[in-house]
């Protein structure tokens, strides 16, 4: 309607300024004479002035008189009950309590080295032994004494039962072996000392020390490193507020930036102490690493589900207003004898966790309700509004 409005008005701009007490356009510029176009322009533009002033009172008038005109264009979206899953997000970094660095027993030199780094060993495997010294002669020797003195000690034993001999005999007999057996398992545990072993299943991650080198038992002196990616795991500190959600079982999400890659385990153990430092618990998380991707050390963001709600409101958090008590609120729509044309109802709600975009809504909202979503700050309670779209709540 204002579109022909304007156009009348055009065209009636148009026959005025083609005829007059001045001529036409046309003539004016035909003349040649300068001062009578600057003129004819002069009234032109005060004709088309005054018409452009009488649009915006035309413009004024209908929007009284036009109540679709007044009312604020609206989007709506249907809240329904949904899953929600709450995370923690926490920041850790990846650990192993069998990444060791291993040292001598027994001083002397590295005779030699059978393994290479990155080689796969096993526990108690032979990674690399030491110059004895001489102890496995000495060794050799005890064994030797110690097979006579059990054959002397078996005879009188022998002899003993048949009543044959004197105790005493059967005594010193008995009593050598027994020495000898002690002597010579003393020494099979120094002898022992020279031969460095796997303490448990891994990679060999470094070899310290060369072969031929000087070693002795004490810090400075490792000889390897040895690591185990099969058992790894994150420790996160965790604020006390959620020390009642945050429990042993309960679901995490890890993902690893560097790798771009994400393993979804299980919070194996939580700290039974509070950090007086910082109020918060320890938690250790369980890390799946089959491919052995995963390393030591390596930075870890941990999402832990410390809040599940199988019937649960979400709307967006844009949506959210706030009055001067401080509680929140959101716009429904009612109807009012028209599929578009509805009326606003402000509804206070009380909010629960936010996730992303969104928060749950504990009261104040069924399932079904139609809230405003685009243009709710623009409407007033028990205002009047024409709906363009409706949605369905997005699934979370």
């Amino acid at each position: 309607m204002k579109k022909i409005i304007q156009l009348s008005i055009l065209g009636i701009l148009i026959a005025s300024c083609g005829g007059g007490a001045s001529g036409s356009v046309e003539d004016v510029i035909s003349s040649k004479d300068l001062n009578a176009m600057r003129t004819k322009r002069t009234a032109m533009n005060q004709e088309l002035k005054a018409l452009e002033d009488q649009v915006k009172q035309l413009d004024s008038a209908i929007s009284e008189l036009d109540d679709n005109a007044k009312l604020p264009l609206v989007s709506t979206m249907q809240v329904e009950k949904q899953v929600f899953n709450h995370y923690l997000e926490l920041q850790g970094d990846v650990m192993t309590d069998q990444n060791v660095l291993v040292y001598p027993e027994m001083a002397g030199t590295l005779y030699r080295v059978y393994v290479k780094e990155g080689q796969r060993v096993s526990k108690g495997q032979l990674l690399a032994s030491i110059d004895d010294g001489g102890l496995s002669s000495q060794l050799a020797q005890l064994k030797t004494q110690q097979a006579l003195a059990k054959t002397t000690f078996e005879r009188q034993k022998r002899l003993w039962d048949q009543n044959i001999g004197s105790e005493i005999q059967f005594l010193q007999a008995k009593t050598q072996y027994e020495a000898q057996q002690s002597a010579v398992k003393q020494l099979e545990s120094q002898v022992g000392k020279s031969s460095i072993r796997a303490p448990f299943s891994g990679i060999i991650d470094d070899i310290i020390k060369d072969q031929g080198t000087v070693v002795s038992p004490g810090p400075g002196s490792e000889v390897f490193r040895i690591v185990n990616l099969s058992d790894m795991y994150i420790e996160v500190e965790v604020p006390e507020a959620h020390l009642a959600n945050v429990t042993p079982g309960k679901m995490v999400q890890v993902y690893f930036p560097v790798l771009g890659d994400s393993v979804t385990t299980k919070v194996r153990q939580t700290g039974n102490f509070i950090n007086p430092g910082n109020r918060s618990f320890s938690v250790e998380i369980p890390v799946p690493n089959k491919e052995g991707k995963i390393k030591p050390n390596l930075t870890a963001i941990a999402k832990i589900n410390d809040y599940t709600s199988d019937e649960a409101i979400l709307i967006p958090q844009s949506v959210v207003s706030e009055n001067a008590l401080g509680e929140q609120y959101v716009y429904l729509t009612k109807e009012n004898g028209s599929e578009t044309e509805l009326v606003s109802k402000k509804t206070i709600i009380q909010l629960g966790k936010t996730q992303g975009d969104y928060v749950e809504v504990l009261s104040g909202l069924s399932a079904g309700d139609n809230i405003i979503v685009e243009g709710a700050r623009s409407v007033r309670d028990n205002q009047q509004v024409k709906v363009l779209n409706s949605k369905n709540t997005a699934k979370k």
